[in-house]
């Protein structure tokens, strides 16, 4: 069949389109933990240039790479020094340029992460706004004087879960810092800031760059009366007042319109918290002009409590997921445009927290669920509506890093919070576990490439722990393992290549008695496809009926993650008659992908 994919990278469309990219599959790759080439113990561009053939051989459509400019790494590059600088331990420009051409030989297109929400304390704007109230720079940034109290202009907290502002005793004035006190945030209200930056975005676009992933894009905008926020305001406090601000629309066509609108078929893709769904379609609608996606941010938070982001909540229900993606599907799919991901670096990875290996299990049946998860996590990711958005070492199944101490542990704010718990007497163990959970550090540990003590990774000492766990998910023994979390990936990605299903399918949700089986159809000229998975480490079985069965025997299983059953309908299908009923039986975590019979298609189950 013929691809999907027909536009060589580099020949750019008209802004509005953008099915090569709806087409594509995102593959997301974290620089220090990808992979080192110097033996510094940090992940490098030489070490993306060595891996390149690994990228192409997945088969993926575009890589996004976190940020690279030169840092002081307080928040490892979301902390920009120098917009037009490679940082050091990353390697060269010249480097980044090899690895643009070398991405786009292959037909694989480059995404560089940018923030311009911020800038690191130590960029020259902010050296020369912090100098005087009087300089040029000053209204690069937002300054105020002190409150009524001579404390902070009003009561907004950082994600640090401290004040988000801090005060600069030299001129008297605090600054605003959403995030950590040295990332101050721009002043998007200042058209000459802005300038700067459209001016710099231009910069990387001439070089070959094919798109950004804008960091915290929706919190440009802020209430300019900066108002108090409720006490009771749930963590950060303050957030209704810059997310999705006043000017925020008029903000992001202008960058459309001095950016990416000048380069036809480059990406904007938006990081955008608390996204309403409503502002999705706003955001991504092809006739606003403003962002071709944004992050689906909705699955990547299974099992987190919004009020405190360390609070474990096992009991999480599937219903939650499957009212979520259909949701999405009726009210942003096909208006607006959007990524799905369910592991990403700011967050732990599903497996080895809500999915895979359960307690009770022995070392080699853990393993062997978290493959399974692996895979069930990857048919749902690829047959879901959206781009699917792989994060590295996903599609070998690697599982959360399940650190030990709490010296191995390096993000700030994970740091901050084991100490302060821990001095408010609360057991170190419990705090230890719930950073397992929850800590994005999890999801950081470098990459495994083999089974060795350094996984391929470094020949140094990594500057993060590797993972204690999962050595047996590595890309060298899985490449040679065609049965696979890596070559479930490979062929996931090959089927949306050859079918419009995934990129463009109708979604239909079906019923089942069973909340932890998923069941659902996808449509789209004509095709049909049925996907069954299993999100439970438990065998489970419950009733369908009968004219499931009929359909998947008359259909074409295009992928399982188990054999078939005996006596099972169709190509593998596990349905199971007994005593005049049908009933669907599903192995751990397995899942299952088939082409329905066009004939016979309409004759489906009624959805939710």
């Amino acid at each position: 069949m013929e691809s999907q994919q027909q536009k060589r990278t580099g020949e750019r469309e008209q802004p509005g389109s953008g099915d090569d990219w709806k087409e594509s599959v995102l593959y997301q790759l974290y620089p220090p933990s990808f992979k080192d080439s110097d033996g510094d113990g940090w992940g490098d561009l030489g070490g993306m240039l060595e891996k390149v053939d690994y990228l192409a051989e997945l088969g993926v459509g575009a890589v996004w790479i976190g940020p690279v400019c030169d840092s002081p790494m307080e928040d490892n590059g979301y902390d920009i020094r120098d917009y037009y600088k490679i940082h050091d331990a990353y390697g060269t420009m010249e480097q980044l340029e090899e690895l643009i051409a070398k991405l786009h030989e292959r037909d694989i297109r480059l995404i560089m992460d940018m923030v311009i929400n911020h800038t690191s304390d130590e960029h020259p704007w902010f050296e020369a706004s912090r100098s005087s109230i009087d300089n040029p720079y000053r209204d690069y940034y937002i300054w105020k004087p002190p409150g009524e109290d001579g404390g902070p202009p009003n009561n907004w907290r950082s994600f640090s879960e401290e004040s988000a502002w801090e005060l600069d005793e030299a001129t008297g004035e605090y600054y605003l810092h959403i995030f950590d006190k040295k990332q101050p945030d721009l002043n998007w209200e200042n058209a000459d800031m802005r300038r700067d930056l459209y001016e710099m975005i231009r910069f990387w676009l001439d070089k070959g760059v094919d798109g950004f992933r804008l960091d915290a894009i929706n919190m440009i905008s802020k209430d300019p009366s900066f108002p108090n926020a409720p006490e009771e305001a749930r963590h950060p406090r303050g957030q209704q007042f810059y997310k999705n601000g006043p000017r925020i629309h008029e903000m992001l066509r202008e960058l459309h319109e001095e950016t990416f609108g000048r380069y036809p078929g480059t990406l904007s893709l938006g990081e955008a918290p608390t996204v309403t769904m409503d502002e999705v379609v706003r955001y991504t609608a092809p006739e606003r002009r403003e962002m071709d996606m944004v992050l689906q941010m909705e699955l990547i938070r299974l099992g987190k409590d919004f009020g405190n982001p360390w609070k474990i909540d096992p009991d999480w229900s599937p219903v939650t997921l499957k009212e979520s993606v259909v949701r999405w599907h009726a009210e942003v799919f096909g208006q607006g445009a959007y990524a799905t991901y369910l592991n990403t670096h700011d967050h732990p990875r599903m497996i080895g927290t809500l999915f895979g290996g359960a307690a009770g299990k022995s070392e080699a049946q853990a393993g062997d669920l978290n493959q399974a998860a692996a895979k069930a996590i990857g048919t749902f990711l690829h047959t879901l509506p959206g781009t699917p958005l792989v994060y590295q070492g996903e599609e070998l199944g690697m599982p959360n890093a399940n650190y030990g101490s709490p010296d191995d542990y390096r993000d700030k704010a994970t740091v901050a919070a084991y100490k302060r718990r821990t001095d408010e007497g609360e057991a170190p163990e419990d705090v230890l576990r719930s950073l397992h959970a929850r800590s994005r550090d999890g999801a950081r540990s470098p990459m495994h490439w083999t089974g060795g003590e350094r996984r391929g990774f470094t020949t140094g000492t990594p500057w993060i722990p590797l993972s204690p766990d999962g050595v047996e998910a590595n890309a060298e023994d899985e490449r040679a393992d065609r049965n696979s979390v890596f070559h479930h990936y490979r062929r996931l990605i090959e089927l949306r290549k050859q079918s419009p299903v995934p990129a463009h399918g109708d979604l239909t949700m079906l019923p089942l008695e069973d909340d932890w089986i998923f069941a659902y159809i996808r449509e789209a000229e004509g095709e049909r496809w049925m996907m069954l998975v299993n999100f439970s480490a438990e065998p489970r079985e419950c009733p369908v009926n009968a004219e499931w069965a009929r359909l998947a025997e008359a259909g074409e299983l295009l992928l399982g993650s188990a054999p078939a059953h005996a006596g099972s309908a169709g190509a593998g299908a596990p349905f199971r008659l007994s005593a005049g009923q049908y009933r669907l039986h599903l192995l751990p975590y397995q899942s299952a992908v088939y082409r329905l019979d066009g004939d016979r298609a309409d004759a489906a189950p009624e959805p939710l």
